[in-house]
């Protein structure tokens, strides 16, 4: 076993270690090593080029420790920030951030990566706003709370949230139910974050009174969007009639988010995605802003991520 790391005080040793030693964990399964604290050093097991990588993680978590707590996303982030050369933005970026706005429960709700940091900003000072990147990036979730927290300010009257609904192996028409049971599973993940955000009852209140309104995008066809916060989610999924039926929604006073993952999508084969088809032709319009998320922005269980790994190299 070598050296990796001495703390420079004992002090702060639970929150960098975490509850029954997750942190810790974390980077063991990330690296596939072992690492035990003696005293006040660590020592590891690691290939010699994994124990630069851990040493500085370590550095500034622990000098995170003593201002915050760390978590396991966190230490996952770092990691990763490490790997391509930016942990040194790390310690100003989670000291400075801010709460976006608080859950029902109290919780805090702030931005967990640089991009995310950036996608908040963007949305907070311009007009449209493609949001595109893989899954787990936080892309749809952030830009409900931006909605609800511009709800609460009263910056708009209304919050518009749809999604197109692209049947994945069934057809509409063999769901049980009437047309919104037939639906709602689409919209889920809409429905989901705004309970998270608002409570149960606050949010069904505002969808019964029609301040909120969730729906699949063929329902916005012939509206006027204005002073609303409008968020089209699963985007890659849109054809390019869609795309601009929704794009041209847009109204005086409001706000529009569209997200998405360009390199999913779950239309026809040959069909175009209207999210593709609008990132090209759009591009150079001034007010329209792109925040692209990578892989960076995907901060999973290392666990999660290496079972994703062998499935990814299995299909190569």
């Amino acid at each position: 076993m070598k050296k990796v790391y001495t703390l420079t005080d004992l002090k702060n040793a639970y929150n960098i270690l975490g509850p029954f030693d997750r942190n810790i964990d974390v980077i063991k399964t990330y690296f596939d090593i072992k690492i035990v604290l003696q005293d006040d050093t660590f020592y590891s097991n690691a290939r010699d080029e994994d124990i630069l990588i851990i040493k500085d993680v370590l550095a500034v978590i622990e000098e995170l420790a003593s201002q915050m707590q760390i978590r396991e996303r966190e230490v996952v982030y770092l990691i990763k920030l490490r790997e391509v050369d930016s942990l040194k933005k790390a310690v100003p970026f989670f000291l400075n951030r801010k709460a976006i706005i608080y859950t029902a429960s109290g919780k805090p709700v702030m931005p967990k990566t640089f991009t995310q940091q950036e996608y908040v900003n963007t949305i907070d000072k311009d007009e449209l706003i493609f949001g595109v990147g893989p899954a787990g990036t936080g892309k749809t979730y952030l830009a409900v709370a931006m909605a609800v927290k511009y709800l609460k300010q009263n910056k708009v009257k209304k919050l518009i949230l749809t999604r197109p609904a692209v049947e994945a192996g069934e057809y509409l028409g063999f769901l049980p139910g009437d047309l919104k049971e037939k639906i709602d599973p689409y919209l889920r993940p809409l429905y989901d974050a705004l309970y998270e955000f608002l409570g149960y009852e606050s949010t069904n209140n505002l969808l019964e009174t029609g301040v909120i309104e969730i729906a699949p995008l063929a329902y916005m066809r012939g509206k006027t969007l204005e002073q609303a916060f409008i968020i089209l989610d699963e985007a890659q999924n849109t054809t390019s009639m869609q795309m601009k039926m929704f794009l041209t929604r847009l109204g005086f006073s409001s706000k529009m988010v569209i997200t998405g993952d360009p390199s999913q999508t779950d239309l026809p084969k040959g069909q175009k995605s209207g999210l593709k088809e609008a990132l090209s032709l759009l591009k150079d319009i001034k007010q329209i802003k792109t925040v692209k998320f990578e892989r960076l922005d995907v901060v999973r269980n290392p666990l999660v991520q290496k079972i994703l790994e062998k499935y990814e190299h299995d299909e190569s």
